[in-house]
């Protein structure tokens, strides 16, 4: 397939290798009730393949198989789990751009951000091969000397995963690869939007030869009536989503009951500063990336821009510049940089959120509406002049709109960044490196860039403070998720 320009051939192609049925167990089989929904391009709204509808019972059939696999998976060697893990990175790094093809047909992001996704997501598959063979413990004298104190790590058991459209690839990886490392079996259900992603990692990890009931998949439309009655199964004892806070909160109230392990990545409401003594140049670069990532629709997207009052003309108009000539179209054409937002909603929701934003006083630089015509498109914006209490401010935008506010001073840029109930990451640019250092203490975020514009990386812990949620993946901490600490004192064998 060309790495620039596929044809109608390469997704045909592609989208035919692509199960269409529930991965339950040792078979790939259709939902009990047979029904099936259609997954659509969002650039065209054509029907790219039909899946298989799972139902509550095709889930529960899926904790099952997780829950008769998971005691022989738990005690298979570490080495065998990060051989298995790093056969997936291997074929998934072979596959790179039939994955990258099907992302971008599926979700609408250009194709060259489709194949960083398949390096990305591919790095956990790899780093958690890795980590698999470093769970550790420790065995140490107590301090009364009559007894030795030994703490060691073990599987948390079957694992529940509810994964978000925006990017299908690495969110999958996120959480299966530190999982199966340490040893817990897992049923994943992918967003109804793009779930063929998710299906064709399931494909690689059968071909790699992971065992049956290690890794389940359910896809479906009725994602609350299939989810409910797994995480209200004793058997399950985690639950890992990516998504909204208000269905976040929910999911934790139903997981009190059982009081499962969660890990929650949830909503974003990143600040982007930008100080009187930034280098300008890197400060743009790095907005573009931090904003037009995945068309905007990232919750590490930056959300609001906070300008000096001194540089806010000359940053306005370079980030203007910059906006105005982002080509706009399908994915898979060359030379795309803003494909389709995922549906009509997220068009509907920014356009909504620019409309008050300016009837508040804010300026439209650039852009400012939907673009007409097939496919679900918002022209690539910039507002200044954004005004205090705009819903822009307080609301995630999830599409490809720059919001302008300016600040005095130090302490109202951090004062403004931190009003709000979301703390996942945070962006600044200055060249005062003693400023640097306060704002990494005084900024409440669970991540930060601080003259980048892009902080995602497998080694490091992803997750946020507040109400962006609870957990980390990646890094050394990442594993920690799926394993429960036991402590066993035995007696002093000296005594």
């Amino acid at each position: 397939m060309s790495a620039t320009a596929p044809t109608a051939a390469d997704e045909s192609r592609v989208l035919g290798s692509v199960p269409t049925d529930l991965l339950i167990g040792a078979d790939w089989s259709p939902s009990s009730s047979g029904a099936t929904f259609d997954v659509r391009d969002p650039a065209t709204g054509a029907v790219l393949a039909t899946i298989a509808d799972a139902t509550p019972e095709d889930g529960i059939r899926a904790l099952d198989a997780a829950v008769a696999a998971s005691e022989q998976w738990a005690a298979t060697a570490p080495r065998v789990r990060s051989d298995l893990l790093r056969a997936a990175f291997d074929r998934v790094r072979e596959r790179a751009e039939d994955l990258a093809l099907l992302m971008t047909l599926e979700m609408g992001k250009p194709l060259a951000e489709s194949r960083g996704e398949v390096a990305y997501g591919g790095e956990f598959l790899r780093w958690f091969s890795e980590e698999a063979v470093r769970i550790s413990g420790r065995y140490g004298i107590n301090p009364e000397g009559t007894g030795r104190t030994i703490v060691s790590q073990h599987p948390v058991g079957p694992s529940f995963f509810i994964t978000p459209w925006n990017f299908p690839l690495a969110m999958a990886t996120r959480k299966i690869a530190p999982a199966l490392a340490a040893g817990c079996t897992v049923v994943v259900k992918p967003a109804e939007l793009t779930p063929l992603t998710t299906l064709a990692l399931g494909s690689i990890f059968r071909e790699v030869g992971l065992p049956d009931g290690v890794l389940n998949i359910v896809t479906t439309t009725d994602s609350k009536g299939v989810s409910s009655p797994i995480i209200a199964d004793p058997r399950l004892r985690k639950l890992s989503f990516t998504g909204s806070t208000p269905v976040g909160v929910t999911l934790m109230k139903q997981a009190a009951d059982n009081v499962l392990r969660t890990s929650m990545e949830l909503g974003g409401n990143a600040p982007f500063l930008v100080f009187e003594d930034a280098d300008l140049d890197a400060a743009v670069a790095g907005a573009m990336l931090a904003k037009f990532r995945n068309i905007g629709e990232a919750c590490t997207a930056a959300n609001r821009f906070l300008v000096h009052e001194s540089i806010a003309d000359e940053f306005t108009r370079r980030i203007t510049d910059a906006v105005s000539e982002l080509p706009v179209g399908r994915g898979t054409e060359d030379g795309v940089r803003i494909g389709p937002l995922i549906n009509e909603s997220a068009v509907a929701k920014a356009d909504e959120l620019v409309r008050d934003a300016v009837e508040r006083g804010a300026t439209v630089r650039t852009g400012g509406s939907p673009i007409d015509g097939d496919g679900t498109f918002y022209a690539p914006t910039v507002v200044s002049g954004v005004q205090q209490g705009s819903d822009i401010l307080r609301t995630e935008i999830f599409g490809p709109v720059v919001s302008i506010v300016t600040f005095a001073d130090e302490d109202e840029a951090v004062r403004i960044a931190n009003d709000t109930e979301f703390g996942l990451v945070s962006y600044a640019f200055t060249r005062d490196l003693a400023r640097g250092q306060r704002l990494i203490e005084r900024l409440r975020t669970g991540m930060m860039g601080l003259n980048v514009g892009v902080i995602s990386n497998a080694s490091a812990p992803f997750g946020g403070v507040k109400q962006s949620g609870v957990g980390r993946e990646g890094g050394f901490e990442g594993i920690h998720e799926y394993l429960d600490t036991k402590y066993t004192m035995t007696p002093n064998p000296f005594a």
